[in-house]
């Protein structure tokens, strides 16, 4: 009789153990795609962290950028250096960071380091080209105009996310689109020549023309990193946003490093530092607080595709557009004439029309958790 009990409680656990799968092996196989993150005060808070580093360096970048070409610099390589120059501050928060715990199964699914390395050198290629054509614009460009003509990357962002990220055009979307190109196109007929002593219309073209097409190249490197965070990358960890604001900064310093040899500009920074307008301090200070401006911009940067996507971050850096043309004003003694107020009201608007999209957005997605949350109480009552 006991052994009968035994041999019938041994079948019974038998049958249950099958029934359900071991907890080890259910987790490994779980998807690795990050889930999106519950919007709770922690969230809240990470967002003001990320918005106020993209929004705080972004203006000070920008403006010591200027200042080092306003007050006698003249190397457009040094000018493009100093944007990813100041990764090695973000070494000891990289080195802190601990070690996710892994399994087999997990770590097959995470890219090889070749996939890792060709995503961070390209970034890094890609993000050297954007620098250089960043620092010409601001090198001819007064600040004011510089930054409205910025604007238009928000555009050039929405319209790659279209193709890569799935992004829906609405007609806000399309209207702000449509009002930040308009806006750009306004600047096409300032002339600051006069206003800026050593701005001709020449080298007010070409910086136009640099601005633009480092507005497009950056809103298509955004939309790159919303993808690799989405496709390839797969991991929810503070780390992953800084391997891809470290790796891509150093392939890009490194390329910058060589453009900036080749073309024998280095020659001249010792005798460009000994004419410096404010002092050789102040030349370095200058450089060094821009290259840490540009890294604080960065980290805000990538939180934030990392976070929400890469047309939120350039919705937020954006939302910084009258900071700088104000403080150019003020700091540079910047000319604000009919049009460039034209063009700033048509890009604030542009910008207010992309976030009344995503308010609607996030309200038609809460009312549809609300109605999947009582339906989910219907069915189980």
């Amino acid at each position: 009789m006991g052994e009968a009990q035994e041999v019938q409680l041994q079948v019974m656990g038998k049958e249950a153990k099958e029934a359900s799968p071991p907890r080890h092996e259910n987790e490994t196989n779980q998807p690795t795609i990050p889930q999106k993150r519950k919007r709770n005060s922690k969230w809240w808070l990470l967002m003001a962290i990320y918005s106020f580093l993209l929004l705080a360096g972004q203006s000070v970048a920008v403006l010591l950028g200027r200042l080092y070409f306003e007050k006698g610099g003249n190397s457009s390589w040094m000018g493009a250096l100093v944007q990813p120059a100041g990764f090695p501050i973000l070494l000891p928060f990289y080195l802190s960071q601990p070690k996710s715990p892994s399994t087999s199964n997990f770590e097959t699914n995470l890219p090889s380091n070749l996939v890792l390395a060709s995503i961070y050198i390209s970034s890094g290629l890609f993000l050297a080209i954007v620098s250089i054509l960043h620092s010409l614009g601001l090198k001819y460009l007064p600040v004011s105009t510089y930054s409205l003509v910025c604007a238009s990357q928000l555009g050039f962002n929405a319209l790659f996310s279209f193709f890569l990220n799935s992004l829906k055009l609405t007609p806000f979307i399309i209207n702000s689109l449509v009002l930040l190109t308009i806006s750009s196109i306004l600047l096409v007929f300032q002339d600051d020549s006069a206003e800026s002593k050593q701005v001709y219309r020449r080298k007010y073209a070409l910086g136009f023309i640099c601005t633009v097409g480092a507005s497009a190249g950056y809103g298509l490197l955004l939309s790159l990193t919303q993808f690799a965070f989405k496709k390839v990358l797969k991991q929810e960890t503070f780390k992953v946003v800084l391997d891809m604001t470290i790796y891509p900064s150093l392939a890009c310093t490194i390329a910058v490093l060589v453009g900036l040899f080749a073309s024998g500009e280095w020659k001249g920074l010792g005798k460009e530092m000994e004419g410096f307008k404010l002092g050789e301090v102040s030349y370095c200070m200058t450089l060094i607080w821009t290259a840490i401006s540009w890294q604080l911009f960065s980290i805000g940067c990538v939180g934030l595709i990392f976070e929400v996507s890469s047309v939120f971050s350039n919705v937020i850096s954006t939302f910084g557009l009258p900071v700088v043309p104000v403080l150019a004003v003020l700091c540079f003694g910047d000319k604000m004439d009919v049009i460039k107020a034209i063009a700033m009201v048509l890009a604030i608007w542009g910008f207010l029309s992309y976030v009344y999209q995503h308010y609607l957005d996030d309200c038609k997605l809460k009312k549809q958790n609300s109605n999947a949350a009582a339906t989910e109480i219907l069915i189980t009552g």
